[in-house]
C-alpha cells in the first residue's frame, strides 16, 4: 500500500474507503432515497469482511458522514470496524457536521450530531471531522450553518481538547466559502480539505460550470498554504468507471489490460499533495482491483497525463450531464428519480452504437422500471436544484429527457 502524511506525521492510506454505498442484503447498494437504490437491509456480514480486508490490504482511513445510506452509514461503519479486531489506533475515522437542514443549524443540534457520531462509531475521538459541503447552497447557507452559530469556533475547540484531531472541510458549489475558508486559515488552521478533483474535473469543472472552480486551482490553491488534499468523486460517480468509448479509445491501447478506473486513481494518487483517495467500494471485486491499483500506485508519466487530457476532452465532447449519483437531489417531492433518470441519458451518450428508437425505450425503461415515477411526472417544482453539488438545471435536464422519450416514442411508433 501507498502511504502519505500528515502534518503531525500521521501515516495514511494513499487508498481510503467511502462508506457512502454499503452493499445490501439484496445483491444491490444503499445510497440515499433513490429509488435505484435498495430499501433492503444493509449487510452487515459483507460489509464486516470487507472492513477486515481492507485493513489487512493496509488501508486505514475510513470516510462517512451521519447523512449516508439514510443515517445508516455511521453505525454500520462503527460496527464493522470494531469487529475488525484491529486495535483504534490502527485506523483513521473521518466523519463530517452534516448539517443541511435549517432545524439542524442551531449550536445544540450540531452538538447533538457530533455526540451521536461518537455513539455510533464507537469511539470518543474523531481522527478527520469535516464542515460538509461547504459551498452547497451559497455562502449565506455557509454562514448560517457555521459561523453564525458558533459551530466552527465549537469545532476548534475540540481539535484543542483532542477529541477532533484533524478538522477540515468538503467542498461543492460557492466559490466564497471555498475563498473564505482560504483567506481564514491563519486563524483556523485548516488540517485538510476534500475536493472533488479528477482528470476531467482538473481542468474543464468551471468549463461545465462557470459557477465551479477547476481542481487544478483548488490543489494547488491548498497545497500553497501547505493545506493536505483528500479526493472526493476520483470516479465521478463512476462516470470514469463504467464502459465509455471515447475514454476507452484514448486510454485502452495504452494498457489493455488496465481498467478505466485505475486510470482515474493514478492520476490523483500522481500528485503528492493529495492525503487519500475515496473510494466507494461496494463489491468485494473493486475492493479487490483497487487494492492492487494502490500497492503501490504507479504515478502517471507525462505522457499518460496528457492522455488522460485527450479522454477528458472526448468525454466533455459528448455533451453528458455531470450527475455523479450522489443522491442529494433526493427524495423527490413527486417520486422521481433523479439520478436514474439523468444516467439514461448518459448511458444513450456514452455508447458508441446509436441505439435505435425501440432499443432506447428499452433502455430507459431498464434504467427507472415499470412503477417507478419517470421524466414526464416532472412538475418542475425545482426544490432538487439548490442541493445539486454539481448545479445542475435538474427540471431543464429532465424536461429535455422527457421531450427525447416523446422524440422515440413517435419514431417507434410510426
Amino acid at each position: 500500500m501507498t502511504y502519505r502524511f500528515t502534518a503531525d506525521g500521521q501515516k495514511v492510506s494513499l487508498l481510503g474507503y467511502g462508506a457512502m454505498r454499503l452493499a445490501t442484503v439484496d445483491g444491490k447498494h444503499a445510497n440515499g432515497w433513490a429509488a435505484g437504490a435498495s430499501s433492503a437491509q444493509i449487510d452487515q456480514e459483507l460489509m464486516n469482511r470487507q472492513v477486515k480486508t481492507l485493513l489487512d490490504g493496509g488501508v486505514n482511513y475510513f470516510d462517512t458522514s451521519p447523512a449516508y445510506c439514510r443515517g445508516e452509514s455511521e453505525r454500520r461503519l462503527g460496527e464493522a470496524l470494531a469487529k475488525s479486531g484491529y486495535a483504534r489506533k490502527d485506523y483513521f475515522i473521518a466523519t463530517k457536521l452534516s448539517n443541511f437542514a435549517p432545524r439542524q443549524y442551531p449550536l445544540d443540534e450540531a452538538k447533538k450530531m457530533f455526540e451521536n457520531s461518537l455513539k455510533f462509531l464507537r469511539t470518543d475521538y474523531v481522527d478527520f471531522y469535516l464542515l460538509h459541503s461547504i459551498g452547497n447552497g451559497g455562502f449565506e447557507t455557509f454562514s448560517k450553518r457555521y459561523l453564525e452559530n458558533g459551530a466552527l469556533d465549537w469545532c476548534c475547540e475540540q481539535r484543542e481538547k483532542r477529541i477532533i484531531r484533524h478538522l477540515g472541510f468538503s467542498f461543492h458549489g460557492d466559490p466564497k466559502a471555498f475563498e473564505w475558508c482560504m483567506k481564514n486559515h491563519g486563524k483556523y488552521k485548516w488540517d485538510f480539505c476534500q475536493i472533488q478533483m479528477n482528470y476531467v474535473d482538473w481542468r474543464h469543472a468551471k468549463e461545465v460550470n462557470e459557477r465551479n472552480l477547476n481542481a487544478e486551482y483548488l490543489y494547488k490553491t491548498l497545497t500553497d498554504l501547505k493545506i493536505p488534499v483528500v479526493i472526493m468523486e476520483p470516479l465521478l460517480g463512476g462516470r470514469l468507471a463504467r464502459y465509455n468509448w471515447a475514454l476507452a479509445h484514448e486510454l485502452k491501447p495504452r494498457d489493455p489490460a488496465a481498467s478505466l478506473a485505475r486510470w482515474a486513481f493514478r492520476f490523483g494518487g500522481t500528485y503528492p499533495n493529495v492525503l487519500t483517495i475515496l473510494s466507494g467500494m461496494t463489491r468485494t471485486s473493486d475492493i479487490t482491483e483497487n487494492l492492487a491499483t494502490f500497492s503501490p500506485l504507479k504515478p502517471c508519466n507525462g505522457d499518460e497525463l496528457v492522455a488522460l487530457e485527450n479522454a477528458a476532452q472526448a468525454l466533455l465532447s459528448l455533451n453528458t450531464i455531470p450527475c455523479n449519483n450522489c443522491n442529494y437531489c433526493m427524495p423527490c417531492p413527486y417520486g422521481l428519480d433523479i439520478p436514474a433518470i439523468l444516467t439514461f441519458k448518459n448511458t444513450l451518450l456514452t455508447n458508441k452504437t446509436k441505439l435505435s428508437a425501440k432499443e432506447s425505450l428499452a433502455l430507459y425503461r431498464k434504467t427507472i422500471p415499470d412503477g417507478l415515477r419517470r421524466a414526464e411526472r416532472c412538475t418542475g417544482c425545482r426544490r432538487c436544484n439548490p442541493h445539486c453539488p454539481q448545479q445542475i438545471d435538474i427540471p431543464k435536464e429532465i424536461a429535455d429527457i422527457d421531450r427525447m422519450i416523446d422524440g422515440f416514442k413517435g419514431e417507434a411508433y410510426r
